[in-house]
């Protein structure tokens, strides 16, 4: 019991750390769930009823590898929130890969770094999930048929206000 309360501070210590964001834990939905080889996610809702997904691995993460992951457990991502201090992170990565790939070019619109967006280094990764479409977060089993198990049970769907 200790251990996981120990556990729920320091989620709250590193989300305010290192993205910026303050907010107390109520649950935790999924707790250090396996969502790949060497990469664990910890779902978890706040007091003011929202739900995040944060995700360690022991290797490198992008930010195309957390979109794939996040949509393999059945949530839905609202935003992909980036490092604190850096609320352009994703477009300054894609720009300097854009750049690097056609030197002569210049940016035109966003959709020209939609790809270059994905390659930005993003680990440990924190997603505020916008809904669960079919209420169950799955989690990676290598010995299930589609590598992928219902790892917890839960219903929820964000209702945006004005």
């Amino acid at each position: 019991m200790n251990e996981s309360i120990y556990d729920d501070i320091t989620l709250e210590e590193n989300a305010k750390r290192r993205f910026g964001l303050s907010h107390e834990i109520e649950s935790v939905i999924l707790r250090h769930a396996s969502v790949g080889r060497s990469v664990y996610a910890t779902v978890y809702l706040t007091k003011k009823k929202q739900l995040y997904a944060y995700i360690t691995a022991q290797s490198s993460l992008n930010l195309g590898d957390v979109k794939k992951l996040i949509n393999r457990m059945g949530l839905k991502p609202e935003q992909f929130l980036p490092p604190k201090g850096r609320p352009h992170y994703f477009d300054e990565i894609g720009t300097a890969h854009f750049k690097s790939v056609f030197p002569g070019r210049t940016v035109v619109s966003s959709d020209d770094l939609t790809y270059y967006r994905t390659l930005a280094p993003y680990n440990p990764a924190l997603v505020h999930i916008s809904e669960i479409p079919n209420g169950e977060i799955r989690q990676f089993d290598a010995d299930a048929h589609t590598q992928w198990r219902v790892g917890a049970k839960f219903a929820y769907r964000r209702i945006k206000t004005s």
